[in-house]
């Protein structure tokens, strides 16, 4: 098979959760440029019908679940609706989570409900939809087994001053997904983490990350980079690599403290 062929993924179907926007919506582009249907998940319908309709403009294929992740029954429910549509499930993307309320403040002013929020909507949602999907890939008539890639962060590998609920979290997945790894690889699954550094979603974010000039690259990330490496990890050209948390960050986990150099870049999109 040529090589750009391995990065192919036509007719196979990912379900994707918190597609509605930033890194997953850049995902969910990617994957239908690369050939795959998408089953979008996440709260809020009207950002999922919109990272359809982009899809769509792109000649691929995606249909809109609204589903709460932390919900063991509505994870089962996403899964049912998945399969009904398409008739299996592929590849799984854990992308679901964010910052909880409590982050940022001082440990002893943290609840027991912000410490729940956070733990379960950044870890139990991911060991959620990987429970609901497994018995679908290992139990395949073709043996073809699936994907499961979970979305940690650089957090995860770090800590972080008031961080509690998220890193604590994240650090969890980078383990959770070797566990997967080494339980469900004779299976036919592979399981890898992608753990993103700096990607602000708005100028004042951007700002906040002074613009990410403490980056070895000199620059913050930017969302549609996230796909090409999902759809990678996805696709037959990595179908070595299971167990691995790859950093997706511009080498900021390279240096403790900020380099002091920034070489000139710009923020655009290629073309």
């Amino acid at each position: 098979m040529p090589t750009p062929d391995r990065f192919r993924l036509d007719g196979q179907v990912v379900l994707l959760t918190g597609a509605g926007r930033g890194l997953g919506r850049a995902m969910a582009l990617s994957y239908a440029d690369a050939g795959a249907k998408v089953a979008g998940a996440s709260r809020t319908r009207s950002q999922l019908e919109e990272t359809a309709d982009l899809v769509a403009e792109r000649g691929g294929e995606a249909i809109s679940i609204a589903a709460d992740v932390t919900d063991p029954a509505a994870v089962e429910a996403m899964v049912a609706e998945t399969i009904d549509r398409f008739g299996r499930i592929d590849i799984l993307m854990n992308n679901a989570g964010g910052g909880a309320e409590g982050d940022g403040a001082p440990l002893e002013q943290l609840t027991d409900e912000q410490w729940r929020w956070g733990i379960d909507m950044n870890l139990t949602s991911q060991m959620l939809c990987a429970r609901a999907v497994l018995p679908h890939m290992t139990e395949r008539s073709d043996n073809r087994g699936g994907v499961i890639i979970n979305v940690a962060s650089g957090f995860g590998l770090r800590g972080g001053r008031d961080n509690w609920m998220y890193v604590s979290a994240k650090a969890g997945v980078v383990n959770f997904t070797r566990s997967l790894a080494v339980t469900y690889g004779p299976a036919g699954v592979r399981t890898n983490c992608i753990a993103p550094g700096i990607f602000p979603h708005t100028p004042q974010a951007l700002e906040r990350w002074r613009g990410g000039r403490y980056i070895p690259i000199g620059r913050v990330g930017l969302a549609w980079e996230m796909g090409p490496l999902a759809v990678f990890l996805s696709s037959d050209a990595a179908a070595g690599i299971s167990g691995e948390t790859i950093a997706q960050d511009g080498g900021g986990l390279a240096a403790i403290g900020p380099t002091g150099w920034a070489p000139r870049v710009r923020l655009t999109e290629p073309t």
